[in-house]
């Protein structure tokens, strides 16, 4: 298996448009390792694919084009002050990962899967639908270069063709797919069309027709595309996630003793990471292996980390001096604040960099990144800032508080906040009701690092009053109101409302302007609250 950190597309509000998670690769990995498949550090690292690389494959004007903010942003369907240079060190490290799993099959003659890649869609001289570069076809042509003469077979399993495949590679490799019957088959493809909606049978029927045209190849890239799945916001299908594991076992049946390099492609639902881990679950022999339904890989993540991490490294018991007294008793607080009484600045910047929250905003442009820590009237307060075009900026901000309910302690979130200021809003997109500025795209691992936190004090769990119906829209699979009036009142308006935009029913809310049973609706922000497990 093939993977890298830089996989996560530093793209805040790519996930939103297209329903595609940044973190599948990371998810994907999270999950074997929880599973007890894989260990944290057994996968290959690849380096990004050079541009003499790309070079063989594209045009000289496209690759030029890349290195704009223009070229990426027309890829991925943003707006051009989104794209920093690591929005194409991202897909470069991608192409690099499908280079070295094309590279470690033929070497081993095994199959060998990159946990990004399959950008089937870029052309010689343009990217086209989230594919900045043909990754399939800039290894191909670098095995070429080393030496390797071998026969190629693509096997593209994605709901989508592979016309970019088809126009890169043209006539130097046989290329077989099974897509839906929306988009015409690329001149030269082995085609099995399938119509919208297509079931489990009717899919794998036709996985089997394009397996049994395939050609005796040295090398068989495998297209393994998430986006098969019933409820793919791009897809179309209507694959379930045990039909998408069958696809899986039957081909790697299929190219039992041939070289493979298996790569996800699309997949455009939250837990797409479910169909890439089935895909190493089949490689690895474990194909009969079921991930559970509840297996959350970020918390399973944080869960793994914070064992590793000792209360003496996030700052330990606070051990007062006589100054420290001196500052208790005369008010002032002591020199050196303490989030909740446990930890120090230095211990929280850790603790986020241990968890990864810090890299990704590294990446979004930030460097310098600080904690800073102050007692407030509510509570203690943490801030992260960070520098960029000669600023300082905040980043982050949450006041927490260890408070006292119904006789159990509880980590209480009074504010959180996450901010992106060097970006905007897209165009003809409106602001969710109180944000200022885009948000950094981690509110997943901001609640989870606020659960561990609960965790490793002994408190019941978390609680928070959702200040905007957005927020509790965010944490609804894992929080719920105190009240089950006001939770069951959450439940019938996102039922009521489902065909309206979570920004504009976010805002009508605020405002008073929904209706159940006939009668004016307001949100009121309750408190909702997630109970902790004994031990995490």
């Amino acid at each position: 298996m093939v993977f890298h950190p830089e996989y996560r597309l530093p793209l805040p509000s790519f996930a939103a448009r297209t329903g595609m998670d940044p973190r599948r690769a990371e998810e994907a990995l999270d999950a074997l390792v929880e599973l007890g498949v894989l260990g944290e550090d057994d996968a290959l690292v690849p380096e990004s694919a050079a541009w003499a690389d790309l070079a063989r494959v594209h045009d000289p004007a496209w690759l030029e084009a890349l290195t704009q903010p223009a070229g990426p942003a027309a890829v991925f369907a943003v707006d051009p002050w989104e794209v920093g240079d690591g929005v194409v060190d991202s897909v470069r490290r991608a192409c690099g990962g499908t280079l070295l799993a094309a590279r470690a099959a033929v070497a081993a003659r095994a199959a060998v899967l990159n946990l990004a890649g399959g950008f089937h869609h870029a052309r010689r001289d343009r990217g086209v639908a989230y594919c900045a570069i043909n990754d399939v076809a800039v290894a191909v042509a670098a095995l070429r270069a080393e030496g390797f003469a071998g026969e190629v077979a693509v096997l593209d399993f994605d709901a989508h063709p592979p016309d970019g495949i088809a126009d890169c590679l043209g006539d130097s490799a046989w290329i077989g797919s099974v897509s839906g019957d929306r988009w015409p088959a690329p001149p030269g493809v082995v085609e099995v069309a399938v119509p919208a909606g297509c079931d489990d049978a009717r899919y794998l029927r036709a996985v089997e027709q394009v397996l049994s045209r395939r050609p005796h190849a040295d090398l068989c890239i495998v297209i393994a595309g998430g986006d098969v799945r019933e409820g793919d916001k791009h897809g179309g299908l209507a694959v379930s996630e045990a039909g998408a594991r069958q696809r899986d076992m039957l081909v790697a049946e299929s190219l039992a003793g041939v070289p493979s390099a298996w790569l996800p492609a699309g997949g455009y639902r939250e837990d797409s990471w479910r169909l890439l881990a089935g895909t190493a679950l089949v490689l690895a022999g474990h194909g009969d292996v079921d991930i559970p339904t509840h297996l959350d890989p970020v918390r399973a993540r944080f869960r793994r980390v914070g064992r590793g991490l000792r209360l003496d490294e996030l700052g330990g018991e606070l051990d007062l001096t006589a100054s420290d007294l001196d500052d208790l008793l005369s008010g002032r607080p002591p020199a050196e604040p303490r989030l909740l009484g446990a930890y120090s600045a230095a211990g929280v910047e850790l603790a986020l960099d241990r968890y990864g929250l810090l890299e990704p905003v590294r990446r979004l442009g930030y460097a310098g990144l600080r904690v800073e820590l102050a007692p407030v009237e509510l509570g203690d307060r943490f801030r992260v800032y960070g520098w960029a075009r000669g600023a300082e900026y905040l980043l982050a901000e949450s006041v927490l508080a260890r408070e006292v309910a119904d006789g159990e302690a509880w980590i209480f979130v009074h504010w959180l906040t996450l901010r992106h200021p060097l970006g905007a809003f897209p165009a003809g997109k409106s602001p969710l009701p109180g944000q200022e500025v885009p948000g950094l795209g981690l509110a997943r691992e901001a609640f989870e690092l606020h659960r561990r936190i609960a965790e490793r004090l002994g408190c019941a769990g978390v609680r928070m009053r959702p200040m905007y119906l957005h927020v509790a829209y965010a944490v609804r699979e894992r929080m719920r109101f105190i009240d089950p009036q006001e939770q069951a009142e959450f439940e019938r308006i996102l039922d009521t409302y489902r065909d309206v935009s979570l920004p504009e029913l976010s805002r009508q809310a605020a405002a008073g302007e929904l209706r159940l049973d006939g009668q004016p609706w307001r949100w009121r922000a309750g408190v909702m609250q997630e109970r902790v497990g004994a031990g995490g």
